[in-house]
């Protein structure tokens, strides 16, 4: 048996070229050429890593004719990953690309995004049509030099690990997205029925928004829109009331007849717009809504989807995703994952400690440093991670460096190489590129609430880097890698969890069908959710060991077996 076999659809037709590969990654024997792609990967069981050009073009079809591999080597997400770890995040990242550079001839740009929407959903089982020619040589040869640029790595182990764990987060994407999540239409119009009320001709706002715009505007005195924040602005300012903004913290704060059905309206208005039943109509199909999963698609390796609102769900929307009869969603949330993540990679032995018990950190780490002060352990651990050095965060700091000063050194020291612009890695290698510097979500500190960092769910993705782009501000760099060390290696580990979660379920009829940042979603029979329960709390663990090597910190999940996601929280 050989370890890996490289595989390549033939541009026309069914068929496939595939060739055995040695452990240098040069082909073993001759090139073979089979009339059927997925007959050749069906009479192959057991080959334990499939080489491709990159997973959306083979994959799908795949598992449309009912065949799962166990692994992959995705050459364009290699590539990705390389050319952040050789600080040229941003060049084009295709297999054609690669080949380019590989010659020191011109590179071709890289091929535009799919469109998102229902056209795209229809299609997106046909193999990709719009990358650059490429022979299947080229691509062998490609990969070969792949395999000497992961040995030039600064951590050449990790980082083979990390270009594994990503070629596997695609295999789970594409698998989330044949699967689907159930989604209940009928509940779904009933929710939107009871918060909008009735839908008028036309396309126009529902009756629910149109009142609460009347009650805005007899606020003012004039008609004002409410969906236009310029005209909401100048309506203050004639007002007398100086906002720099619409956004709802900041109307809370005025004393204003206009801020309460205002605030309702874009609530509501948000929903209508991003969740309605335009939405549902373009979204949802035969019972299952399945979005486009990006894995790695901002620069920090957090997943994105390609429209559709996927990481976005309202609480009150996820009342329409319904377990099917006789089935069970069970629901899983990381806890307290960054900091479990930064005690692992600073190797602090007092966060370690307080981070290797599965029960709430916060509070041991209160009793440790914050005399039992929860509130302030947690601000003071999110502000070294977020960079929140003023007022009493700073007062926070100060305490958290003492108790644990390698892990305040670590991310000291992420931000540090921000400002001076230097290359700033994950503990697997991702790299956040030299240019990187706006704030990520676009705020700095930490997030309102206190908790983890916003959404993301666009194919840009909310890290606030866009290749190209240069900040010239050196503190905001540092705010930025200083936080990245630890969600990018937060990103890594989720990477490997879903890989070792896949596994555990294999045999079982359980399907992974939502995955965002900390939180998991397996779809499965009823009887079979104690099981995957327990595979989810030992795949956040393996993850850990995986990633992180032998440290006591344990990487615990909250999991709630539901009918309804909605009564998961």
């Amino acid at each position: 048996m050989n370890e890996r076999w490289a595989l390549a659809p033939e541009p026309e037709g069914d068929g496939a070229l595939l060739v055995a590969l040695g452990g240098d990654g040069r082909p073993v024997g001759e090139v073979r050429r089979e009339p059927d792609l997925v007959a050749a990967v069906r009479a192959r069981p057991d080959v334990a890593r499939w080489v491709w050009r990159a997973s959306p073009e083979v994959y799908p079809r795949l598992l449309a004719a009912g065949v799962r591999v166990e692994r992959c080597y995705d050459v364009e997400v290699a590539e990705q990953l390389l050319l952040g770890h050789e600080g040229r995040l941003g060049e084009p990242r295709s297999a054609a690309a690669a080949w380019a550079r590989l010659r020191n001839e011109p590179v071709p740009p890289d091929p535009p995004p799919r469109a998102a929407g229902p056209k795209a959903q229809d299609s997106l089982f046909e193999p990709a049509s719009t990358a650059a020619p490429l022979s299947f040589d080229a691509l062998l040869q490609v990969y070969a030099e792949q395999q000497r640029r992961h040995d030039r790595a600064e951590h050449p182990g990790r980082m083979r690990l990390l270009t594994a764990a990503e070629s596997a987060g695609m295999l789970v994407a594409a698998e989330m997205h044949r699967s689907g999540l159930p989604w209940r239409a009928d509940v779904h119009r009933e929710v939107l029925h009871g918060l909008l009320g009735e839908r008028y001709a036309g396309g126009g706002e529902p009756r629910r928004l149109a009142e609460l715009a009347d009650e805005v505007s007899a606020a003012f005195g004039r008609r004002v829109r409410p969906d236009l924040p310029a005209d909401v602005v100048r309506a203050f300012a004639q007002a007398g009331i100086r906002v720099r903004s619409t956004r709802r913290w900041e109307l809370e704060e005025i004393d204003h007849p206009a801020v309460a059905p205002l605030v309702a309206y874009k609530q509501l208005y948000r929903i209508w717009t991003a969740h309605g039943w335009s939405w549902l109509q373009d979204w949802v199909r035969d019972g299952r809504f399945r979005p486009e999963y990006l894995p790695g698609g901002t620069v920090s390796g957090r997943w994105t989807t390609n429209g559709g609102g996927a990481l976005q769900i309202p609480k009150i929307i996820r009342q329409a995703v319904v377990a099917d009869p006789g089935w069970r969603l069970v629901v899983a949330d990381a806890d307290q994952m960054e900091p479990r993540v930064l005690a692992a990679i600073s190797r602090d032995p007092g966060l370690m400690e307080v981070a290797g018990h599965p029960d709430d950190l916060y509070t041991r780490l209160s009793d440790r440093a914050f005399s039992g002060d929860r509130a302030h352990a947690k601000l003071a651990l999110l502000g070294a991670i977020y960079g929140q050095t003023s007022g009493d965060g700073l007062k926070n700091l100060a305490a958290l460096r003492r108790r644990f000063p390698r892990a305040v050194a670590y991310v000291d020291d992420a931000a540090r190489a921000g400002e001076e612009g230097r290359l700033v890695r994950t503990w697997l290698g991702r790299t956040s590129p030299r240019a990187a510097g706006a704030d990520e979500d676009g705020e700095a500190g930490i997030p309102q609430g206190g908790g983890g960092a916003g959404p993301e769910d666009s194919a840009e993705g909310s890290d606030g880097y866009v290749p190209g782009y240069a900040s010239t501000d050196a503190r905001a760099r540092g705010r930025f890698t200083r936080n990245f060390v630890v969600q990018g290696s937060a990103a890594d580990w989720a990477l490997l969890m879903l890989a070792a979660l896949r596994r555990a379920t294999a045999g079982l009829r359980a399907e992974l069908v939502f995955f965002q940042h900390d939180e998991v979603i397996v779809h499965c029979p009823a009887e079979e959710a104690e099981a995957v329960a327990e595979a989810i709390r030992a795949a956040g663990d393996e993850a850990g060991r995986i990633a992180f090597g032998d440290t006591p910190v344990r990487f615990p999940f909250t999991t709630a077996t539901v009918e309804r996601y909605s009564d998961a929280k």
